[in-house]
């Protein structure tokens, strides 16, 4: 779809994620189920609200906590889906977390909520080897990084490594360099929580040790300096 539209991944995949809650469905035994979204399609398809509003829509009820009756859901999707035809997707942004707070006023989720919601992305490289992350992780999974955090990315911590690199950043202006500052060093104690778990927990894998492999040239290894490759064929400078 990208290709034949012309259109950029990301919005090709909102367009068939859009399609998937629209569209109607088939049931397993071939009878027609209704869309996921159902109340927003005659606003949608007569041009009364735009994509800006579907989004809104999705996003609430990918937060709406799953015990939530489904008469109560269907009247909050017709509420929104009135309020897209009146407002700009901000300002119905705004009245569905009223909403939010009227159905679920305690905050009170449950484990499979979370579970739901719970993910994390690894963007591409960057020109410069950088990758971005983002995502969602489970109080569980935040414990256990604030933990390692505590321990290894605080000012006066040693992180504890056989192959250690003091990371400084220079100044702009000046000259000179400056101490790494927290979100580096919590980046610092990641990397190392890795490289801890990497030979003591992950055993073998197919048949291998479980560990960091990087392809590179002769020449770049005798000369320490270069580029590789690792196993999920991403650059390592």
């Amino acid at each position: 779809m990208a290709n034949r539209l012309r259109i950029t991944p990301g919005d090709a995949h909102r367009r068939v994620a859009e399609a998937a809650d629209l569209g109607e469905r088939r049931a397993l035994t071939g009878e027609t189920a209704a869309a996921v979204v159902d109340r927003d399609r005659p606003a949608q398809r007569a041009g009364r609200i735009g994509a800006g509003h579907v989004r809104v829509i999705r996003d609430f009820f990918e937060h709406l906590p799953c015990w939530v009756d489904i008469a109560t859901q269907e009247k909050v999707e017709a509420k929104l889906a009135r309020l897209s035809t009146q407002h700009r997707p901000d300002q119905v942004t705004k009245l569905a977390h009223k909403l939010m707070d009227c159905l679920n006023p305690d905050g009170d989720f449950t484990d499979e909520d979370r579970a739901r919601k719970r993910g994390v992305i690894l963007g591409k490289q960057d020109e410069d080897g950088m990758s971005r992350i983002s995502g969602y992780i489970t109080p569980e999974a935040r414990a256990g990084v604030e933990a390692v955090w505590a321990k290894w990315a605080a000012r006066a911590s040693a992180i504890p490594t056989t192959r250690q690199r003091v990371w400084t950043a220079p100044l702009r202006r000046g000259g000179g360099a400056r101490h790494p500052q927290h979100p580096q060093r919590q980046h610092d104690a990641l990397n190392a929580a890795f490289r801890a778990l990497l030979p003591r927990e992950l055993g073998q894998h197919n048949g291998l040790p479980a560990t960091i492999i990087v392809t590179t040239t002769l020449k770049d290894l005798e000369a320490a300096a270069g580029k590789g490759l690792t196993g999920g064929a991403r650059c390592c400078p």
